[in-house]
């Protein structure tokens, strides 16, 4: 037997927590939950309905059928208290039909559930197909489903304040550790990762320290996430001592990987971040990712980020191209002219007479930002055949910008 709550204005869920451990949210105005177990505590199912009316108040429409859909119509189209109440007089639109079957079913002068229910089923099916057929069963209160049991959106999200302001990092993240630690174990307990970390450091100054982690791939062990922490607040220190902590987890489905049989196992996702980690502390954040294209005609179209970038077309069979090393930074170079063209070249490691050299394309761009660009490139050739891009900037400022290989 089911218990079906409907308004529009009251906390039903609150009210539905008060009989039950789990309850259905129908909808933003409609409960349903099952009073199986109930007759011990309360008595009849009248008397359930009646415990049920007192605890909730007025305002409140409140059904108990034998199936859950029996009892969220009773509840919409019944004011105050019915138990297993006779629902055969309701007019068939309650049943939120399709028009153009609610037309058909008017021809055929069906108005209400008693009507719609005497129809051969078999009819039913042909004129109308499976809708039909579950309209007829709803009708009849045949149809036996359980409930779709509401769970609550699960925060991992938590907040501790310090009896002491706290200026030293070792202490710090042992703090942040036992945080770290609770909200691991719920993602774990719900099947969950973590691909966003959000710390929060308040700060005896009143001022607030912001730092935020975007994981490339979900994780939920607290241990390389609190290695990540640490290496993140070590090259952005906090500016005054911390007297509240407060650290949210952003959820998402964890990572599966099938390894191949006769594949070597590709480095653990979490072991692969703290190398990068440490290598952004020696080279900088932005000197390491993954390279992106840029809509740009700028010689250097491209930017290092984070996650791996969308590459349209990416299944796409792929030209054979010769491949491009770009030195970075460029390095400085003294270059002989012979007709205004390039004929010898002097530069670290870089150094012979030029035998061929294409160009000069000439090219500029971003005039209007303070970032502008204006170069003449050149493709040379060495004797020994290396072959090499170089460019000049005005005045005469010569670089050699890669290699082909």
């Amino acid at each position: 037997m089911f218990a079906a709550l409907h308004s529009a204005l009251a906390d039903l869920s609150s009210i539905a927590d008060a009989f039950s451990p789990a309850h259905e949210r129908t909808t933003h105005d409609t409960v349903v939950f099952s009073i199986d177990g109930l007759q011990r505590l309360h008595g009849s199912p009248h008397q359930i309905a009646q415990s049920i009316a007192r605890r909730a108040g007025s305002n409140i429409n409140i059904a108990i059928a034998d199936t859950t859909d029996a009892a969220i119509l009773a509840a919409r189209n019944i004011t105050g208290v019915s138990v297993f109440p006779d629902l055969s007089g309701l007019p068939i639109d309650r049943l939120a039909l399709e028009k153009e079957m609610l037309e058909v079913l008017d021809s055929w002068g069906i108005r209400t559930f008693a009507q719609l229910a005497q129809l051969p089923e078999n009819g039913i099916a042909e004129r109308f197909g499976p809708e039909g057929v579950r309209i007829r069963r709803l009708a009849l209160g045949a149809i036996h489903r359980p409930l779709k049991i509401f769970q609550p959106a699960t925060t991992y999200e938590d907040r501790i304040e310090l009896d002491h302001p706290v200026s030293l990092l070792e202490p710090l993240l042992f703090l942040i550790a036992r945080l770290l630690n609770e909200q691991c174990d719920k993602l774990l307990s719900n099947a969950m990762a973590a691909n966003e970390i959000h710390l929060r450091l308040e700060l005896e100054d009143k001022t607030e320290h912001h730092r935020a982690l975007h994981l490339p791939v979900p994780m939920r062990r607290p241990a390389p996430l609190l290695k990540l922490l640490q290496m993140d607040l070590e090259a952005h220190p906090p500016q005054a001592p911390t007297v509240a902590i407060a650290l949210a987890l952003n959820s998402a489905p964890p990572r599966t990987v099938q390894n191949g049989i006769f594949l070597p196992p590709s480095p653990a996702p979490d072991k692969l971040e703290l190398t990068l980690a440490r290598i952004r502390g020696l080279v900088g954040e932005a000197n390491i990712g993954i390279p992106e294209l840029l809509d740009t005609h700028h010689p250097h179209p491209f930017r290092l980020v984070n996650r791996q970038p969308y590459l349209a077309g990416q299944h796409a069979p792929v030209a054979e191209r010769q491949a491009f090393r770009y030195f970075r930074p460029p390095i400085g170079a003294t270059v002989e002219l012979g007709g205004n063209r390039p004929i010898r070249i002097d530069a670290s490691g870089i150094v012979g007479k030029i035998v061929t050299a294409a160009g000069p394309w000439r090219t500029s761009g971003d005039w209007w930002t303070t970032s502008s660009w204006n170069r003449d490139e050149w493709d040379i050739t060495l004797v020994n055949g290396a072959l090499y891009r170089i460019y000049r900037e005005p005045p005469a400022n010569w670089f050699v910008e890669g290699a082909y290989d």
